[in-house]
């Protein structure tokens, strides 16, 4: 709608202009007015100010006059139309999308809310997208929240305000991802978090090392240093590189290509008897190996033995090929 629109503004500004070249032309002509002349006595006639003629108009200016007025008019009044059409149309379109996109986000329950749409919280979108997982980002820049609309949900607003938290069903949300690069804001947001919902996942981006222990005291529940992340990345790659490049390997870039999963132990009860990680037996099912076990109280032990006894709310990670891993989910119904 708003595309058809703005080809009928072209469309109507084209006609002015040529109804105005149309005058000016037309004066110099008929009534061999200098080009200055020509453009006053046409701006006065399409406007119908009023003004006197700069001389006397002979017949043949006159109808051109009554012909150039009526015409005028008619396109002028056509394109005032077009203007205010298109300019009622744009608000009805927002308003009718904000109200869209507010109904999306009451919906939600479980989602992540992300802070700030810049490298990092863009990054993250990006992966949670991959993973199908619902996401609301909060991002108080209009230009990028109108370049980026069509493909996420947003809320426009500072993050720091509980009303823009509210907006984004922090009540209902399951983790939260603030990724400013303002040690000072992630704080602020983690504070106003963790008291709008006491269960909420907090993963915060820090830049000082000095922040990392005042975030987790304000409840964070991680804390995600990029740039130290990156450091030591290329710091492997000098000492064992072959080592990180094959961990590299491990993809988890989206649902269908990863290499790496974790399931709840739970996942498994209703289909076989899993007291143990022999019992499991996901090597010669799936083809996919176990490579750790998380306890219930979060402790997490590497290459289990295969006598472990498996807790209800345990998790294992295990590892495979994409296609493997494809077979594991389908085969006990993840995800």
């Amino acid at each position: 709608m708003i595309r058809l629109l703005r080809s009928k503004i072209v469309w109507a500004f084209s006609l002015m202009l040529f109804v105005l070249l149309f005058g000016v032309i037309g004066y110099k002509i008929i009534s061999g007015f200098t080009w200055v002349e020509a453009i006053y006595m046409t701006i006065i006639t399409v406007t119908t100010v009023g003004f006197s003629e700069v001389r006397p108009l002979d017949p043949n200016a006159k109808i051109f006059t009554v012909f150039l007025i009526v015409t005028s008019v008619f396109i002028f009044g056509f394109a005032l139309s077009v203007i205010t059409e298109y300019l009622l149309g744009r608000n009805s379109l927002q308003i009718l999308k904000k109200k869209k996109v507010k109904k999306r986000i009451d919906n939600l329950t479980n989602h992540v809310v992300v802070c700030g749409y810049g490298r990092n919280g863009m990054q993250a979108a990006e992966r949670l997208k991959e993973y199908k997982k619902p996401f609301v980002v909060i991002e108080r820049d209009k230009e990028i929240v109108e370049h980026h609309e069509d493909d996420v949900l947003f809320i426009e607003g500072d993050a720091n305000e509980d009303e823009v938290l509210y907006a984004a069903g922090i009540e209902r949300a399951q983790y939260l991802i603030t990724a400013l690069p303002d040690d000072a804001a992630n704080l602020f947001i983690v504070l106003s978090a963790r008291q709008l919902n006491k269960n909420l996942f907090i993963i915060s981006r820090a830049s000082q090392i000095t922040s990392q222990a005042k975030l987790q005291l304000a409840g964070a529940n991680k804390v995600i240093m990029p740039d130290k992340i990156g450091g030591d990345h290329m710091a492997s790659l000098v000492v064992m590189p072959d080592l990180i490049t094959f961990m590299d390997k491990l993809s988890m870039e989206g649902e269908h290509t990863t290499n790496l999963e974790e399931v709840e132990i739970e996942d498994f009860t209703d289909q076989i008897d899993c007291n143990s990680l022999r019992d499991l037996d996901l090597r010669k099912k799936t083809g996919c190996t176990i490579i750790g076990y998380i306890e219930p109280g979060g402790n997490y032990i590497i290459n289990p033995e295969a006598d472990l006894v498996l807790q209800p709310k345990g998790k294992v990670i295990v590892l495979g090929r994409p296609e493997q891993i494809r077979k594991l989910n389908e085969m006990f119904q993840i995800g």
